[in-house]
């Protein structure tokens, strides 16, 4: 078969429209979806939680054999939050975390003191704070130049800060 340049360039369109619709990285496959193609148990288990959030945007994320809605909005005050949904087999939806962007000076100074010492010294670039189901709160911080995944995480749970060597499930 021979190839010609018209019907290389549409593969390679196709090839690029497919790449920025869904990304694999890691074993995770994430795909951008419309708000109105959520199952409807994920609003609803977002409306028990924060009544008055606007869903903006979804991710569809598959690791390791899991589903995951990733939905970014607002409350009515205008401050913006991500809930990371967990799908059951029975199309039933569990908030495993609330997350939301933190500045340095609004995290805890016993999470800064471990994160200091975590880092050697260096501040993070970003910080984002996630509520746990089972009442713990994970601060994921990153390093300049390393924005997909927390170059360390520090765990609050039950009054315990610990800086965690694995990274969190969720």
């Amino acid at each position: 078969m021979k190839l010609t340049f018209n019907t290389f360039l549409a593969a390679a369109s196709l090839s690029l429209v497919a790449a920025c619709a869904t990304a694999a990285t890691d074993e995770v496959v994430i795909t951008e979806i419309p708000v109105d193609a959520l199952p409807p148990s994920v609003p609803q288990a977002i409306a028990v939680e924060r009544d008055g959030f606007t869903i903006e945007e979804v991710l569809r994320k598959v690791r390791d054999g899991r589903t995951y809605y990733d939905v970014e909005g607002e409350l009515a005050d205008g401050s913006e939050l991500e809930f990371d949904i967990l799908m059951g087999a029975d199309g039933s939806a569990e908030i495993v975390e609330i997350q939301r962007d933190l500045e340095w000076e609004d995290i805890p100074t016993e999470v800064r003191d471990a994160a200091l010492v975590a880092s050697d010294g260096e501040l993070p670039v970003r910080i984002i704070e996630s509520v746990q189901t089972d009442g713990s709160v994970i601060y994921e911080l990153f390093a300049e130049g390393q924005p997909a995944d927390p170059a360390y995480e520090v765990r609050v749970h039950a009054g315990e800060v610990e800086t965690l060597s694995e990274r969190w499930i969720h």
